[in-house]
């Protein structure tokens, strides 16, 4: 067995079980809107003291459904220069809230199809799909994951990824992990995150780097969103400038389920 272990827990999030567990509590407790049953969320990835609100308002969704076995987590390389999208020998993938088991046996259609790659550096240090990995592990019960760091690609190659997938397993739910925008002052931050949360609303496949980090990602779930049906609604947004961060340089943020 190889396993993945945390490496921001104590920076990003508390390493201390309880700490962790009552912080996450506190992020899900928001009520949900009834009869809304999520296929996939769309929650940044930052320090949860920034981001974990915003995220936590996805996740009551998650908390809410009905029952879950597999989740498909995508997020950006923020370390590793990617083209396409990875996959790891990982295992397991650990918290401080305990060990989650890989579901590799869905890597041999991946494979075969060419969707994805080994690479077990893009995950080795990858934030964007470990800060995820605690509220997944409050919100749901004896559950597999899915680990894919998303590199440049076309939005079609994860759109069938996630069509591969959902097709193996109906009960899969998708989390794509992205922030907005970096590092701009918060009146403007304000503005490009608008523009880009309207994208993200009206369908639009086209956001780049600028406008999130985890854009590729997010485009490819936008295109299969819109072949499936789905209806995408906006549950909380706000930057870094909103709670701890310099208001000079803000990152922002915007959670959204998909249904």
């Amino acid at each position: 067995m190889k396993y993945r272990g945390p490496v921001v827990a104590g920076s990003f999030y508390p390493a201390a079980p309880e700490q962790l567990k009552t912080e996450l509590h506190t992020f899900i407790s928001v009520s949900p809107e009834p009869n809304i049953n999520p296929h996939a969320l769309i929650v940044p990835h930052a320090g949860y003291c920034y981001s974990g609100a915003v995220a936590g308002e996805a996740y009551a969704y998650l908390n809410a459904a009905a029952e879950i076995k597999r989740v498909i987590v995508l997020g950006p390389s923020h370390r590793v220069p990617l083209q396409g999208c990875a996959v790891s020998n990982y295992d397991v993938f650990s918290t401080p809230l305990g060990k989650i088991d890989v579901a590799s046996d869905c890597y041999k259609k991946l494979l075969k199809s060419a969707l994805v790659s080994f690479c077990d550096s893009a995950h080795l240090f990858e934030h964007s799909l470990e800060v995820q990995l605690p509220f997944l592990q409050t919100c749901l019960q004896d559950f597999t994951i899915v680990p894919i760091v998303v590199g440049q690609c076309q939005p079609q190659l994860v759109s069938e990824l996630l069509s591969v997938l959902q097709a193996d397993d109906p009960s899969t739910v998708v989390i794509v992990s992205t922030d907005l925008s970096h590092y701009h002052s918060y009146q403007q931050a304000q503005i490009l995150d608008s523009q880009s949360i309207d994208k993200i609303l009206n369908y639009e496949a086209n956001l780049h780097g600028q406008d999130a980090c985890g854009c590729y990602a997010v485009n490819g779930l936008l295109d299969y969103a819109a072949k499936q049906g789905w209806k995408i609604k906006l549950t909380a947004q706000a930057n870094s400038g909103d709670t701890l961060g310099n208001k000079q340089q803000v990152v922002g943020y915007a959670s959204f389920i998909l249904y």
